[in-house]
């Protein structure tokens, strides 16, 4: 995305970027148990969780998202993308199982984290120390991902100020996992995308709208056959 400078050399205006466009469930392709999408923003992350999440499909494996956001904030932010999408949306619960077609926001006061629960997986909750200066904190679940997903695992850093994610993204890398970022044009803020790309843990650059795309892809193309 460009961005297109006024008169004045100490003024520029952002572009908005082209509106994402929807991605078609695939007929007959359904998830498997163990497939698991992460999510880790911050810093302009309420808008670009918005423009992913309403691309899904509803055939879309569980997803599970940090979001930086004060815990008054979590129910309600998960309430209105619930009405925007395909999928359903809601703030995580612990114990809760992961459910093809629906994304878990983790609630403002609480690590989220995935569990290996049978084939599939839980949500777990936990108020342990703050990771990154931040609770919940993306590193946290991107690491427990890393854990219990392993290779059947798609991983999406956001835009974000500093560095929450990238270290808990690299290990994601390390058990087969597939990790996307979003590029530093669509990026409000170009902290945590940044960090996960200077540590190797990305496998793939994606302008915002285009991230619905490439994340469905990865997962109709690859997770079949590995």
């Amino acid at each position: 995305m460009s961005r297109v400078f006024a008169s004045n050399p100490e003024m520029a205006e952002r572009q908005a970027p082209a509106p994402p466009e929807l991605v078609a469930a695939r007929p007959g392709w359904r998830p498997a148990s163990d497939d698991l999408v992460l999510i880790g923003a911050s810093t302009g992350g309420t808008e670009a969780l918005k423009a992913v999440l309403v691309t899904l499909p509803e055939n879309t494996p569980g997803i599970l998202i940090v979001q930086h956001m004060p815990q008054s904030f979590t129910g309600s932010f998960a309430k209105r993308l619930d009405g925007l999408c395909r999928i359903h949306v809601k703030e995580a619960e612990h114990g809760e199982p992961v459910r093809p077609g629906t994304a878990y926001i983790a609630p403002g006061h609480s690590h989220l984290l995935a569990k290996k629960s049978g084939s599939g997986y839980i949500a777990e909750l936990s108020q342990s120390d703050p990771v990154n200066r931040h609770r919940p904190s993306v590193d946290v679940l991107f690491h427990s991902a890393a854990v219990c997903a392993g290779r059947h695992a798609v991983g999406v850093i956001l835009t974000g100020m500093g560095k929450d994610g990238a270290a808990g993204m690299l290990a994601m890398k390390r058990a087969g996992a597939w990790n996307i970022a979003q590029d530093q044009a669509t990026s409000v803020v170009y902290g945590m995308p940044r960090e996960a790309v200077a540590l190797k843990a990305v496998d793939e650059v994606v302008s915002l709208p285009e991230i619905g795309a490439r994340l469905m892809s990865r997962l109709y193309m690859t997770l079949r056959n590995a």
